[in-house]
Formats: structure tokens, sequence, C-alpha cells
């Protein structure tokens, strides 16, 4: 099924809501648990304010309209978020501040293809790497000559600096990834209220990151090994051996990338040949969603062309341009992903949802 035809099928399910879904949730089944991670574009960057414009243009009503009631932004009853310190049922805003992410439309097809209860638990940061920040246990420390060099480079802006504390970053967001998961799931009731003690399931994982180790040649040669590690050890420590496993492919620049860009997608989709993934690891390829129409202004000069702008784009093309858009289509698309890597087939529309 195309991007837009989802959509267009998840709006028309949003039209026949008329009450809230509290009571039509099954509880009898555990919570279906999402992790999604990653960096800036997981965290998501466009704007609320683009949103807010395009909803209300019948060239790109189409699109959203299903997010909306009466005017409103829809609080899904049935989906739950976490995102750091914020919670609550998923709607608009749960991406960086006034923004939205992939998590949007991601909550939304997942949602809409369970009876049982879903939470998405998003662990994301700007500026992290696979190879040093996300590095995962099994991939161990980089070379001694590449940690001594980091250290001459960091000892000529703090003389004081130690082996030490050049190895501590590493890994450290991964360790803090699990411990959000870990601690989430822990505590669910406190989180969220409505949970019964159904229990929970992993059913996903959705891994949106490659901007800090695409600019480095260093660490796009290893990213191949990195995320083959990556995958195992978050299954291996989360305790879910056959846990889906969803990968969105950088698609900066749409079909038109620079080299650097080039190389670093041929290593994430280097990983598609690891044979134990065979089936249980998808690649999303969202340069698919890329914005021509947002594109074309940005080139043309988005400050002198401030009110087209702000008609199709919020952010740089190192996020997506700020698409909402784009934002939504690769949230669907992942989405997809992981309910076929699930074996779930897509679901006819449903009448299920919220307020």
């Amino acid at each position: 099924m195309k991007m837009t035809r989802l959509l267009a099928a998840t709006a028309v399910a949003a039209s026949l809501f008329a009450v809230s879904s509290a009571d039509a949730i099954d509880r009898t089944k555990p919570v279906k648990v999402f992790i999604l991670a990653g960096q800036s574009n997981m965290e998501g960057k466009a704007k609320l304010s683009l949103l807010e414009y395009q909803v209300a243009q019948p060239a790109t009503r189409g699109l959203f309209e299903h997010l909306q009631k009466d005017g409103k932004w829809i609080e899904r009853d049935d989906v739950w978020i976490k995102f750091w310190d914020r919670k609550g049922k998923l709607t608009v805003g749960y991406g960086s501040p006034k923004c939205i992410g992939p998590e949007l439309e991601f909550g939304w097809v997942v949602g809409d293809r369970y009876d049982e209860q879903v939470l998405l638990v998003k662990t994301a940061w700007g500026g992290r790497s696979l190879f040093r920040d996300f590095r995962p246990p099994s991939a161990g420390l980089p070379a001694d000559a590449i940690l001594e060099k980091m250290l001459a480079d960091q000892r000529k802006r703090k003389a004081e600096t130690t082996l030490d504390d050049i190895k501590k970053p590493f890994g450290a967001s991964y360790r803090e990834m699990l411990e959000e998961v870990r601690s989430t799931l822990a505590d669910l009731k406190t989180h969220f209220p409505d949970y019964v003690g159904q229990g929970c399931e992993l059913a996903g994982f959705v891994w949106f990151q490659g901007w800090n180790d695409m600019i480095d040649a260093a660490a796009t040669a290893e990213y191949a090994a990195n995320l083959t590690h990556f995958i195992r050890d978050v299954r291996k420590d989360l305790k879910a051996p056959k846990l889906p496993f969803v990968i969105g492919q950088m698609g900066v620049d749409g079909a038109n990338p620079n080299q650097n860009v080039k190389r670093f997608k041929d290593a994430q989709a280097a990983v598609m040949e690891v044979p134990e993934f065979k089936g249980n690891v998808a690649l999303v390829k969202t340069d698919a969603f890329w914005d021509m129409e947002a594109d074309a202004v940005f080139r043309k000069g988005w400050r002198e062309n401030i009110d087209a702008w702000n008609k199709v784009g919020s952010d740089y093309p190192y996020h997506y341009l700020g698409g909402a858009k784009t934002m939504c289509r690769i949230g669907g698309a992942l989405g997809e992903a992981v309910l076929e890597l699930r074996g779930e087939k897509k679901p006819e529309v449903k009448v299920k949802n919220a307020k």
C-alpha cells in the first residue's frame, strides 16, 4: 500500500470515531511496546506551526485530517508514549519542543492494528553517534591508536583530560537507552495510571540515526559492524532474541545525496546481508519521502522567500527540512515495516480511537 493510501485509510477511520476508545481497548492482553531510538530525526524537527498550517490547506489536508476531530488534535487512549520527561496519550508535540517526529504516524499505524494497548518508548538525542555514544558492548572500544589520538586532540583544549575521560562516553547513550526502557516498563502504573497490570510485550525496535557517523569517515567505515553488534546486543540485553528491528535508512537530499551520504547509506544497507537478520530486520528507505517542494524553496533561498518557506518547511536539510509530510510518511513506513516483520497483515479500517 502506498503511503498516500495508508494515510487516506487512516483518515477515513478517524472520521468514524465518535466516542473515546477507552472501553474498546482489550486489557486482557499485554501492552505492545515499541522502542523508538536514535538521534535528532527520531526526536523530530517538524514544527507544529507547519503542521497546523498544512492541515488547513486543501492540498495537504487529506494527509493530516485523521489527526484531528472537530478541529482539535486527537489524543489516542489506546496509544501511550513516553519521551524522557514527557508522557501520556499519543498526540502532536512528542518530537522536539513544539515539533513532531516519526512517532506520531508510527503510533497511528500500530495503534490501528492492535486491540490491546500500545506503548511507544522514545529514547533519542541530537548529535549522538553509533561509533561513540550508542556504541554497543560487544563492539568493544576503538583501537588504542584512535583513543590516543582523541586524547591528544582533547588535551589541546583541556590539558587535564585523561584516557578514562575519553573512554567514558563510549556506550553511554546505549546504557541510558536501556535504563529508560527498563525503568519505564518496571513502573508502568506510575507513568500510565490506566495500566491495569496486564503485563507487556516488546514488540519492535526502530532505529533512526546516522548523521554524526556519516560526517566522520572512520565512523562510516565501522558503521555496518557496529550496527550488527547493536542489533545483537539490544536483543540480548532486553532478553528479546527475536525482537523485530527496523532501520530508517538516511534519506537526506532524497534521490540526489552527496558521496558521503551514499557511502553511509551503503553501510546501513550492508546489515541486511547478515544471514541471521533475514526476515527479522528491515530497512526503510526514507529518501522516498524527501519533500521536493520544500527542497526547491530551500535551495532558492528560504530566508529570501520566507512566506513560501513557512508553508512547506521548518528546518534544515539534515532534519529533513522540518517537513511535517516527511515525518508522518517516514513514521507510517516504519510502522508498516515493523508490522510486516511481525507477520501482521494490514488491517481493515477499524473504528477505535480517542477523544
